[in-house]
């Protein structure tokens, strides 16, 4: 009979500390990246595309990210690396002026953008099986599933750098890339066309990390459970009692000085200073 090695991990208790095993998410490679998106087509539903159709200029105000679609696959010839296909939906916000000093009328857009990534994600061979509860129901088993890792993307606040207005032409990129979601056409007020007169190209900022994760199961240090320390408050209290313990918002009416500013960040703008 081979010899059990499951413990030889398992050490004395530490400080008052129980080894116990847990299933949770590893972090098996990661990338991080600062892409600078430019000349993106902006895509427009019927009644927004008619306004850019008369504008004289545009304004780039605001960008948001709608949502990123993944895709994971193994790479050929190379064992435990991965290939994500990633497709960003952006949300962006235009001032469109149809004549110069005038109230500009304000349009959302959508911009598509594709990356892809290679990164280390380990091998799996098992197949995962696993049962959910429903109610009214009997207990029935998922759908069996490959051990692949799990492919998350964590994307900050987009910069909204630029935009120009530009007179349609065969060398823009009319068409729609790729299917967009009904939840990426409900966000931005129906279904995006690609005619129009006059297109919009912006330019976004993309501050991204991106990670392969993997199940395992983990032999950590536990001291105890989690038992809340404080009590539940309702609000019975009176608005204006709430309003009393708020702290004053002193911040915001005397903002921070270069001098303090430098003093969180170090010295320098910090356009150079990286290394």
């Amino acid at each position: 009979m081979a010899e059990n090695n499951f413990d030889a991990g398992r050490t004395a208790d530490t400080a008052g500390s129980d080894p116990v095993c847990v299933d949770a998410r590893r972090v098996y490679d990661s990338c991080g990246d600062k892409d600078c998106l430019s000349d993106l087509r902006v895509f427009f539903t019927e009644e927004g595309q008619c306004i850019v159709d008369e504008a004289a200029s545009v304004r780039l105000r605001d960008a948001d990210v709608l949502n990123v679609m993944l895709n994971i696959e193994p790479v050929p010839f190379h064992r435990g690396f991965y290939s994500i296909d990633m497709t960003y939906f952006f949300e962006v916000t235009l001032d469109v002026f149809t004549t110069p000093c005038t109230t500009p009328t304000c349009v959302k857009g959508l911009c598509i953008s594709d990356k892809k990534v290679i990164l280390y994600g380990s091998e799996g061979s098992v197949r995962i099986f696993s049962s959910d509860f429903s109610n009214d129901e009997y207990d029935m088993q998922n759908i069996p599933a490959q051990n692949l890792p799990v492919a998350t993307v964590q994307v900050a606040q987009p910069i909204a750098l630029a935009a120009s207005l530009k007179p349609r032409k065969h060398c823009h990129n009319c068409c729609i890339p790729c299917k967009v979601p009904a939840g990426i056409s409900k966000a931005i007020g129906g279904d995006v066309t690609d005619r129009g007169e006059n297109v919009v190209l912006a330019t976004l900022g993309v501050f991204s990390i991106v990670q392969l994760l993997r199940n395992v199961q983990m032999l950590i240090p536990a001291y105890d459970f989690c038992i809340p320390e404080k009590s539940c408050t309702g609000g019975t209290d009176s608005p204006c009692e709430m309003f009393s313990r708020l702290d004053f918002p002193t911040d915001e009416f005397f903002p921070p000085s270069v001098s303090d500013t430098n003093s969180e960040g170090g010295s320098g703008c910090g356009c150079n200073n990286e290394e």
